[in-house]
């Protein structure tokens, strides 16, 4: 068991989890339409369920609608499918090779639905960091029990790791409200 490899592995442990919460973030539409919110589409591609955005261009027209441009003009049936068939409520219109989705703004429900869940998954993002941190520690008391490392080295590699915990949760607690704020903004 290497000091540095302890750190370092980590460090990315942590940002990898920051970056699944923002991945996630991005999926939950605030006020504006965005191309990310088609990210969790799924379409029948030769019997494989592939995301949209693998299997066709998205762009944002005039603020309200999403237009949708399959690369496979005979996969336009399939992907009016999905996008009815999925969870957010979108009612496509085909218009010559091209896939018209409208964007109905969110209601004041909506909005709060959507912000809980953001907490939620802000908070399960808290605890995946923190998960991390309890494994570093534990394997740094396991070096010293089988002194590989010495106590004042746990001490050290303690502190550090409670500071970057410290940071990640700042930054995912900052990520979350600029997403509710988001949200609440019409």
């Amino acid at each position: 068991m290497s000091v540095e490899n302890i750190e370092k592995d980590l460090a990315q442990k942590m940002h990898q989890r920051v970056e699944i919460f923002q991945n996630v973030l991005n999926k939950i539409r605030a006020g504006r339409p965005h191309p990310g919110i088609l990210d969790s589409i799924k379409v029948e591609y030769y019997g494989q369920l592939t995301p949209l955005n693998q299997l066709a261009s998205i762009a944002i027209t005039d603020g309200l609608n999403l237009v949708v441009s399959p690369w496979e003009k005979n996969m336009i049936p399939e992907i009016e499918k999905a996008l009815r068939n999925s969870d957010q409520g979108f009612n496509p219109t085909t218009q010559a090779d091209l896939i018209r989705v409208p964007v109905p703004p969110l209601s004041e429900q909506t909005r709060r639905e959507h912000a809980r869940r953001v907490a939620r998954e802000a908070e399960a993002a808290r605890v995946a960091v923190r998960n991390l941190r309890r494994d570093a520690n534990q394997s740094l008391k396991s070096g010293v029990k089988n002194k590989e490392i010495s106590e004042d080295i746990e001490r050290r590699l303690q502190t550090a790791i409670q500071k970057l915990t410290d940071e990640k949760i700042a930054e995912i607690g900052q990520m979350a409200e600029k997403k509710e704020a988001d949200l609440m903004e019409i």
